[in-house]
C-alpha cells in the first residue's frame, strides 16, 4: 500500500507501478526505475523480477570488486555471460501455437496469480487471451498493438463481472436534455467532431440585449442555425449520433437536443478526442468534421446500442458491428477504486505476456526453473573459459539464483533447502524442474503448466545486465559503492 505526496492511496504489487512512485535523487536507483519502466516497455511482465536480478548483479559486482578485480574486466564478464545465457534460454524454450488458446490462457494464469486479483485469474486470463486473438491475424502477425483494446474502468460490482465486448462501451449515459431515447436497434451511427450549439465570438465579450424584439431575432437565428447543421444528420437517416467533446461550448444544446429527441436520434455526447481512432477502427465509420460533408456513407452500423445501468451510473455498450475492425473492449468492474486500478494493471501485464509470445513465440517453464539452468549451464561454461572472465561469469551464474531464492522466500519455504535440492535436481538432468508454491515443493513445472514467454525471460537478463554494465563502468558511483 502506496500513499503518494497527493494522498493518493495505491494498493499494488507491480514492480513497475512500485518503483514509479518512489521520490529518488541516487542516479543508480533513478536508473533501476528506467529499467523496470524499458521491461514494461519491451515485454509488459517481469517489471520485478528484472530488478531483483539486476540487483543481485550488483551485489556480485560489489564481492569482485573487494577482490580488486577491474570494473571493465567485470562488466566484459557480464556481457558475455548474458549473451551464453540467452542462447542457453532459447535452448530450453519449447515452441508455442497461437492457435493453442488453452497454453495461451496458462501463459496469462501464470502472470496474474503473482497479482493481488489471482483469485480471479481463471476469469481475466481467457478475457486477455481472446482479447488479442481478436486483434490479429494468428496466422501472420508478429506483434500486438495494444491500442486496438481497449480497457474501461467502472466502479460497482466485483471483479468477477469484468468482460469483454465486441464494441465499444461508453463511460457516461446518453444525452436526456430533451428526453431522447437510451436504446437503439439496427443503429446507424454518425461520428461528428463540430458542436451542435450556437458558435462563440472570436473575441470574449459581453451582448446586453434589453429590446424583446432583438430577443426573439437572436432566438430565431439560433433556430435557424440550430436546423441548418441538423438537418443533414436527419436526412441520412442516422439514429445514433456520437459528439465529440469541446471545451469551449456545449457539445449540444438543449434546442439541438430537443429536434434530435423528436425525431427519435439517440445522441452519445462528450467523446474523447483520443478515443476518435479507436471508434472509427471499431464501428467502420469516418469521423466527420463539417455538417457540409455528412453523408451516409460515413456512418457506421450495429445491431444494438443501448444504455446499461451500473451501481455508480449509466453507460452506453455499442455491441453487433456490422463491420468490425481488429479491436475490442474489456470492461473492469471493482468494488473499490484501489482494486479497480489493480485489476486493470493485471489485465494489462496478461495482455503483454500474449504480446510477448506473438512477437517471439517460445515459452519457457516457471517458478525458478529457467534461472537455475542457466545458472547451471553457464558456470560448467565459465570452466572452460577459465581465467578472470571465468571467475565473474560464475559469479553472474551464482546471481541468477536469486529468483528461485526469492520465490521460496515469498512461499515461507526456506529457500536455501529449496535453491540446494532445485540446483541437485536440474544437475541431474531435469531441465523443467521448478518451485511450485501451491503444493509447497519442486516439480516439474511444465507438467502443472507454469509457464512463461521466452521473451519475458530473455528480457530480464538482457536489460538487468546492460543496467549494471552501465553502472559498473561510471567511475563516481563505483567509487562510493
Amino acid at each position: 500500500m502506496i500513499t503518494t505526496s497527493t494522498g493518493e492511496t495505491i494498493i499494488t504489487n507491480d514492480g513497475a507501478t512500485i518503483l514509479k512512485q518512489m521520490e529518488l535523487k541516487h542516479p543508480a536507483a533513478m536508473m533501476m526505475v528506467d529499467l523496470s519502466h524499458s521491461q514494461d516497455v519491451e515485454a509488459g511482465d517481469g517489471t520485478t523480477s528484472v530488478v531483483v536480478i539486476a540487483g543481485s548483479l550488483l551485489r556480485a559486482a560489489s564481492g569482485l570488486l573487494d577482490k580488486g578485480i577491474h570494473p571493465m574486466t567485470i562488466a566484459d564478464a557480464y556481457r558475455k555471460a548474458s549473451e551464453q545465457s540467452l542462447l542457453i534460454l532459447k535452448d530450453i524454450a519449447v515452441p508455442a501455437q497461437l492457435s493453442d488458446r488453452k497454453a495461451l490462457i496458462n501463459l496469462a494464469v501464470t502472470s496474474l496469480n503473482s497479482k493481488i486479483v489471482s483469485a480471479n485469474s481463471s476469469l481475466l486470463a481467457p478475457i486477455a487471451v481472446d482479447a488479442v486473438l481478436k486483434t490479429i491475424d494468428v496466422k501472420s502477425s508478429n506483434n500486438v498493438d495494444l491500442k486496438n483494446i481497449k480497457i474501461v474502468k467502472k466502479l460497482g460490482a466485483t471483479v468477477e463481472e469484468t468482460e469483454l465486448i465486441e464494441g465499444i462501451v461508453f463511460e457516461h449515459a446518453a444525452e436526456h436534455k430533451a428526453g431522447g431515447p437510451s436504446s437503439c436497434k439496427a443503429a446507424k451511427i454518425a461520428l461528428i467532431q463540430y458542436c451542435l450549439s450556437s458558435p462563440k465570438p472570436n473575441m470574449e465579450h459581453s451582448v446586453v440585449i434589453d429590446d424583446y424584439q432583438q430577443i426573439d431575432r437572436a432566438l430565431r437565428e439560433e433556430r435557424a442555425y440550430i436546423l441548418k447543421v441538423i438537418k443533414p444528420i436527419i436526412k441520412s437517416g442516422c439514429n445514433v449520433l456520437l459528439v465529440q467533446k469541446s471545451i469551449l461550448r456545449d457539445a449540444v444544446s438543449e434546442l439541438a437536443a430537443h429536434y434530435l429527441a423528436k425525431k427519435n436520434i439517440m445522441v452519445v455526447p462528450e467523446v474523447e478526442r483520443e478515443d476518435i481512432e479507436f471508434i472509427a477502427t471499431t464501428l467502420g465509420c469516418i469521423p466527420i468534421a463539417d455538417s457540409d460533408y455528412f453523408d451516409a456513407k460515413k456512418m457506421g452500423y450495429a445491431d444494438l446500442v443501448e444504455e446499461v445501468n451500473t451501481p455508480v451510473g449509466k453507460i452506453v455498450k455499442v455491441t453487433g458491428v456490422k463491420n468490425p475492425g481488429r479491436t475490442v473492449t474489456i470492461l473492469i468492474r471493482g468494488s473499490n477504486w484501489m482494486m479497480v486500478d489493480e485489476a486493470e494493471r493485471s489485465v494489462h501485464d496478461a495482455l503483454c505476456v500474449v504480446r510477448s509470445l506473438v512477437k517471439q513465440k517460445f515459452m519457457v517453464p516457471g517458478g525458478g526453473a529457467p534461472e537455475t539452468e542457466v545458472g547451471l549451464q553457464l558456470s560448467r561454461h565459465a570452466d572452460t573459459v577459465g581465467g578472470m572472465a571465468g571467475f565473474c561469469m560464475k559469479a553472474y551464474a551464482r546471481a541468477l539464483e536469486v529468483i528461485p531464492y526469492t520465490l521460496a522466500e515469498n512461499a515461507g519455504l526456506s529457500p536455501v533447502a529449496v535453491v540446494t535440492e532445485l540446483r541437485r535436481r536440474h544437475a541431474q538432468g531435469e531441465r523443467t524442474a521448478g518451485i511450485n508454491l501451491k503444493k509447497g515443493k519442486i516439480t516439474d513445472i511444465l507438467e502443472e503448466n507454469v509457464l512463461q514467454p521466452l521473451l519475458v525471460s530473455s528480457s530480464c537478463i538482457k536489460l538487468a545486465t546492460e543496467c549494471v554494465t552501465t553502472i559498473l563502468k561510471v567511475d563516481e558511483i563505483v567509487a562510493i559503492r
